[in-house]
Formats: structure tokens, C-alpha cells, sequence
């Protein structure tokens, strides 16, 4: 079962060496585990665009509720890369980060991937199992 509440960041763009990242979308979806409503809250932002475009909309936890237990799910059997942020191991230019009061997952760093190598490589299998966690995180927008 997920958390009561929890923080997801999905960003596109995080390739791209030692210089600042220029991510082409961002998506954030917040729920609030002390709040007495059941909302989760989701802004989006398409920083490549003209004019940086956001938006922002709440969602009624009952309509994701399940496909946050699977995000959960897949997202505690995935490797990140090693060291954090040193190269984009699942190869979609994507990251994803989830926190929660049991779990903090975060594949290509704070930054961005950075370049360097990393030592840990997923498996055919877990590089599905990540591309079905974006497809769950962009159908949850």
C-alpha cells in the first residue's frame, strides 16, 4: 500500500554533461498526508517552451489512488544509477523522484545527469519496468 502522502517529480531532459540541464517538461504531484481532504495537487511546467508555460489542477486522490500503489510498487524493485547523478542508465532522458515517509527514490541526481558512468545497470526487465512508471506518472496529469 503507498504512503498517505508523498511527493512525485517526473522531468524530461537530464542528459547533457556538466552543464546546467534545459529540461523540456516537469511535472509535480503532491499529496499532503496531514491534510483532511483527499487531493493531490499537480503542476506541470514546459520550461523549453516560449514563455514557460505552467499549469496547475487538483485531482481527487480516489482517481489515482491505484496507479500510485503501482507506481510505489515498481519504483522499490529499481535500481538508480551509481554515483547519483552520473548517467542516465535507463536511457529515456527522464527522471523520476519519488519521496515518501518510507521511501526516496530518485534516478538521474538533483541536477540532472552530469555524465561519468555509472556501476549499477538495470536489466532489460527494470528498464521496462521504468518506462511503465513514466507512462503511469503522465497518465496521472
Amino acid at each position: 500500500m503507498a504512503p498517505s502522502g508523498y511527493a512525485i517529480k517526473l522531468q524530461r531532459g537530464i542528459t547533457g554533461g556538466p552543464q546546467p540541464q534545459n529540461p523540456s517538461f516537469i511535472c509535480t504531484l503532491y499529496k499532503d498526508p496531514d491534510a483532511d481532504d483527499s487531493q493531490v495537487y499537480v503542476q506541470q511546467t514546459e520550461p523549453a517552451t516560449t514563455g514557460s508555460q505552467e499549469s496547475s489542477k487538483t485531482i481527487n486522490e480516489s482517481d489515482v489512488n491505484v496507479l500510485v500503489e503501482e507506481l510505489y510498487s515498481i519504483l522499490k524493485k529499481l535500481p538508480t544509477e551509481e554515483p547519483p547523478g552520473s548517467e542516465d542508465i535507463y536511457g529515456l532522458d527522464t527522471s523520476i523522484m519519488w519521496e515518501s515517509d518510507d521511501l526516496k527514490w530518485w534516478n538521474g541526481g538533483p541536477s540532472g545527469c552530469e555524465g561519468g558512468e555509472s556501476s549499477v545497470r538495470p536489466t532489460a526487465e527494470q528498464k521496462t519496468m521504468f518506462k511503465k512508471a513514466v507512462d503511469i506518472v503522465m497518465s496521472m496529469l
